[in-house]
């Protein structure tokens, strides 16, 4: 490739990464705005417009803290129903013969095109009034639990490593619990860091369900309380628009944080590498 090429190539990702990081930018100098600039200048504000203030009106209103504490909980408990109902499943569709495993894997695919909204009716009168699960984080994670994007990454996945390992490992007497435990859970570390910083975005931005299904200020997340806060009580703000891009910078920063710490583990090791010859 020539110098040239090279630098168009620079230009173009240079100009793309700004565009793309432009509205987090944006999105941080408008929470610390003392006075809202929807111009082109409040990008590059005046050092004396910069205040702490929007975070400590909207943590007044609305408990950052408690919110924050909510959305890991239900977050948390997304993230281990996916992942341990997704390895289990994903194993057993690409490893194990069993009757009935390409229905299984077909039904996995038609979940992918139907909404979730229109589901929202009948699982709230299932959890709400069936199993009694309103105002609990249990039934905030329950419809959740298990991920069919989950099943198919983890199935395609061991549908890669060598079946030499897996008959290697059944001849020398290990069971299938331990082949999956010893052997295929850490040739798909890829697979399960991408499940994880994949189902972490979902439920962490999720307002709709939380919502419905629990009213309780104490239990609900913290994007459910911005919600809540926009339209409810942000009128009464001093700077309503800084107050509510403080509590979505505070929303965003634990995702950024996850992303940026688990970004280099994203590469596919090479699950070949395990079989010798």
């Amino acid at each position: 490739m020539s110098r040239g090429q090279n630098i168009l190539r620079g230009v173009v990702l240079t100009v793309g990464a700004l565009v793309f990081l432009f509205p987090f930018y944006y999105m941080v100098i408008g929470s610390l705005q003392k006075e809202p600039d929807p111009t082109v200048a409040g990008a590059f504000p005046n050092p004396a417009n910069l205040t702490l203030d929007n975070y400590g009106d909207i943590n007044s209103r609305i408990n950052l803290l408690q919110g924050l504490l909510n959305s890991g909980i239900f977050t948390g408990g997304v993230i281990l129903f996916t992942v341990v109902f997704g390895v289990l499943v994903g194993y057993a569709l690409a490893q194990l013969q069993w009757r009935g495993r390409g229905v299984t894997f077909a039904l996995a695919l038609l979940v992918q095109v139907v909404p979730f909204q229109l589901l929202m009716i009948p699982l709230y009168v299932m959890i709400a009034r069936d199993y009694g699960l309103a105002d609990n984080y249990l039934g905030m994670i329950l419809p959740f639990a298990i991920n069919s994007t989950a099943v198919i990454i983890f199935r395609q996945y061991f549908l890669q490593i060598p079946k030499d390992l897996f008959d290697a490992a059944r001849i020398d007497g290990a069971g299938e619990l331990r082949i999956l435990r010893r052997i295929a859970l850490p040739l798909v570390r890829p697979a399960l860091l991408t499940v994880v910083l994949l189902t972490f975005i979902g439920p962490w931005n999720e307002f709709l369900w939380p919502f419905l299904i629990t009213k309780e200020a104490s239990l609900q997340p913290l994007a459910v309380s911005l919600a809540n806060y926009l339209s409810n009580i942000a009128a009464t703000a001093a700077n309503p628009f800084g107050a509510v891009l403080a509590g979505a910078c505070v929303l965003a920063a634990p995702a950024v944080i996850l992303f940026l710490l688990f970004q280099r583990h994203f590469v596919s090791n090479n699950i070949g590498s395990g079989v010798k010859g």
